[in-house]
């Protein structure tokens, strides 16, 4: 078993976009020709309990651009007008295809209640770690500390703002106790999605804290529940995000609350797509975000 959304090939990729919007139906009155948009790219069936209930994210029959249906990595795309969320002229088309992982970020840390002056450990420091650590601390987080093995990963934190956790060089535990002192961490954020770093996040949790899961667990996970139990510990899904997530991503972007920029480390042309996934397998760890320039 694994994630119940699962991608058949072929399929036009595509789901973190911004773009400007060259034609509008004739009912459509939210956005006009030439406004600077981003998409919020889920399919969802309206019927079910969770779109019923107010959770449209987790629709029993979800789909999502690019994944489980066609994306919108091509010059034209039609797209229902309620799945856009309206752009500032000041953001620029790079920030503004990061407006969907920065709302990932957001849904996640508004899983948590009242974040504010909380501790914070992020274990994983790659794009989606990386804005949720900034996250937190635009929310208020006492102390936010990003736990990771890569050196590029770390510098990228480091570049942000943010303390760090060498886990090759020191032992996490060790770690969390030089940063938080005996109290240790109020709130872990896992954002790895391996069931090795899932059943970590458990074992390290102070009595009483939250383990929020961000990462996208493929594989079944073994967890020891006996330490959820004695140590009343609260376990969190996320998944996903709502229009208002967008929009807050939106708000600290405009804010220069959130940095996204050193998070850019290549662009590729258009015409050059499949360059993209050979700079990502070629570098992994060290590559963030591959922007790809249409225009």
């Amino acid at each position: 078993m694994g994630n119940t959304l699962t991608t058949h090939f072929p399929v036009v990729q595509g789901h973190e976009i911004a773009a400007e919007v060259v034609e509008v139906g004739t009912n459509v009155f939210s956005v006009q020709i030439g406004t600077k948009v981003t998409v919020q790219p889920q399919v969802v069936c309206g019927e079910c309990f969770p779109c019923q209930n107010g959770m449209y994210h987790v629709c029993e029959d979800l789909k999502v651009m690019g994944f489980q249906t066609t994306g919108l990595a091509s010059e034209y795309f039609v797209v229902d007008a309620d799945k856009l969320t309206v752009l500032p002229d000041s953001l620029s088309f790079d920030k503004g295809a990061m407006v969907e992982p920065l709302a990932v970020a957001v849904h996640a840390v508004k899983r948590v209640l009242n974040i504010g002056d909380k501790d914070v450990l992020v274990i994983g420091g790659g794009p989606i770690g990386n804005l949720v650590a900034q996250t937190a601390k635009a929310f208020g987080a006492n102390k936010v500390v990003v736990s990771e093995l890569s050196e590029a990963r770390l510098e990228m934190a480091r570049k942000v703002g943010l303390e760090i956790i060498d886990n090759k060089s020191e032992d996490l535990q060790e770690g969390i106790i030089r940063h938080f002192g005996m109290r240790k961490a109020d709130v872990i954020f896992e954002c790895v999605g391996s069931s090795l770093t899932v059943a970590n996040s458990i074992n390290i949790a102070r009595k009483g804290s939250t383990v929020v899961i961000v990462g996208v667990v493929s594989n079944l996970t073994e967890v020891n529940m006996g330490f959820v139990q004695d140590r009343e510990l609260q376990i969190l899904g996320t998944a996903m995000y709502q229009s208002q997530d967008f929009d807050k991503a939106v708000e600290l972007l405009i804010n220069k609350e959130v940095e996204v920029e050193s998070l850019f480390t290549n662009h590729v042309k258009f015409e050059d797509y499949l360059e993209a996934y050979h700079i990502i397998e070629d570098n992994k760890d060290k590559v963030m975000k591959v922007v790809i320039d249409v225009d």
